[in-house]
């Protein structure tokens, strides 16, 4: 057993695919139950798409890069939950392509900021964000409000989402272009924002 070992440690080749192979069966084994289980592959009760407008906003919030700096993800620890509200659970982000969770917080995490603010204060901070949090470093983004969508290829969107399991109707595309047409981009960006953490709200 012994030789066999040092052999095994010793053919580079042999190394490579065996550990190869127990990372693949590991991960097939933490991975594949998770397709199958109710809490990970569908939706909060109640739960619904975003809006046109907030999917306008989501793509904005990509662009951008705010993903970078906020994630979107808030552990099972006493510290994050009494600090941002009810730990993130997976039906959350059933319909969420693709996710936004982030690993980084230059930012505070924005999983349950959804109305936590007025419109008026997320416009002040999305403008000059020391305007209302006078220690942030948060770059300002006052171009947002001069930045106008057209909508035209949001129903392409919704469609290619609904291809995936988004439950997005005829009603829904048709109307996606009049819902987004003239709106600025800083609006679809406020309307995602208010949109995070509410299928949880009022959870403790």
């Amino acid at each position: 057993m012994r030789f066999t070992h040092e052999k095994i440690e010793t053919q580079l080749p042999w190394l490579v695919i065996l550990v190869i192979l127990v990372i693949s069966v590991g991960g097939l084994v933490e991975i594949v139950p998770l397709f199958f289980q109710e809490s990970t592959t569908s939706p909060l009760p109640g739960m619904k798409p975003y809006t046109a407008l907030q999917l306008e906003g989501r793509d904005i919030y990509i662009r951008e890069g705010c993903v970078g700096c906020h994630s979107q993800m808030i552990r099972p620890f006493r510290a994050e939950t009494e600090r941002y509200g009810h730990y993130s659970v997976a039906a959350e982000s059933v319909w969420d392509h693709p996710f936004l969770w982030g690993s980084k917080r230059t930012g505070p995490d924005l999983a349950r900021v959804g109305e936590r603010y007025s419109d008026d204060w997320h416009k002040a901070h999305l403008n000059n964000p020391r305007d209302v949090v006078p220690e942030s470093n948060m770059p300002g983004y006052p171009f947002l409000s001069e930045a106008t969508l057209d909508g035209v290829i949001t129903p392409s969107k919704m469609r290619a989402l609904r291809q995936v399991g988004v439950p997005y109707n005829e009603e829904d595309i048709a109307g996606a272009t009049a819902a987004v047409a003239g709106k600025t981009e800083q609006e679809a960006l406020i309307a995602y924002l208010q949109g995070l953490g509410l299928g949880l709200k009022g959870v403790n």
